[in-house]
């Protein structure tokens, strides 16, 4: 059975995820804000919480960690390279670690910039990525911690990914990235399209949670320096 998703908006734009095995007994929460919410998905999930996923230290990003470990017991897993920062981390990791989800074959992938260790957690098997705050919907995260540079050579990591990858990044910042993206290419018909059905969710609240490394390749400008 294929690995589960779900969405749990957290805080004013901020999205954690439920990842799960709908055959097992792993359930992990990426990048929880607060607890709340995620209590709430667990409980509508009927899932027991076993890990906590942290691309990188930002507290909209780890908020959750402390309370919801001494809840459930959860293994909190986070960049190695920033484990003095992550509350109450478990489990270190980079590239070099091999990591395994359950049955699901996982990849770390470092992409410093918006902090100086964040991290992705992808699975390239199941076509799912969790980018946190360097790849959003149609745009990039602040640069507080790295320069252009890494920016650059981290979202050319990402890009290195299945075209087909889901991305689930950690905010819903997609109306006004398409806004400032249109600003750049107006004539991209692929941009335009996809505003439409953006400014249509959004009309409803509805999240555009998650996009794809294909789709960002067309319409996010940080993905397109040539264009």
């Amino acid at each position: 059975m294929p690995l589960t998703v779900e969405l749990i908006p957290c805080l004013s734009d901020n999205y954690a995820y439920l990842l799960y095995d709908p055959a097992g007994e792993l359930c992990a929460v990426v990048d929880p804000s607060e607890p709340g919410p995620v209590r709430c998905a667990l409980a509508k999930s009927g899932r027991k919480l076993t890990h906590i996923l942290n691309t990188h230290h930002h507290f909209d990003h780890t908020g959750g960690n402390i309370p919801l470990k001494q809840e459930f017991g959860a293994e909190i897993v986070g960049p190695e390279k920033d484990r003095e920062r992550i509350p109450g981390i478990d489990t270190g990791v980079d590239e070099k670690t091999p990591w395994q989800f359950g049955r699901y074959r996982g990849r770390i992938l470092e992409i410093p910039a918006h902090t100086r260790a964040h991290i992705a957690f992808a699975f390239e098997d199941e076509n799912i990525v969790f980018t946190g705050d360097t790849l959003f919907a149609m745009g990039c995260g602040r640069l507080f911690e790295g320069t252009p540079q890494m920016m650059w050579t981290a979202l050319s990591k990402l890009m290195q990914l299945s075209d087909e990858a889901r991305v689930y990044c950690g905010h819903e910042y997609t109306l006004s990235n398409g806004r400032f993206a249109l600003t750049l290419e107006p004539g991209n018909a692929d941009l335009q399209a996809r505003m439409k059905d953006v400014e249509r969710l959004r009309s409803s609240a509805n999240p555009t949670i998650p996009s794809t490394i294909g789709l960002e390749r067309k319409t996010n400008p940080f993905l397109r320096p040539n264009s």
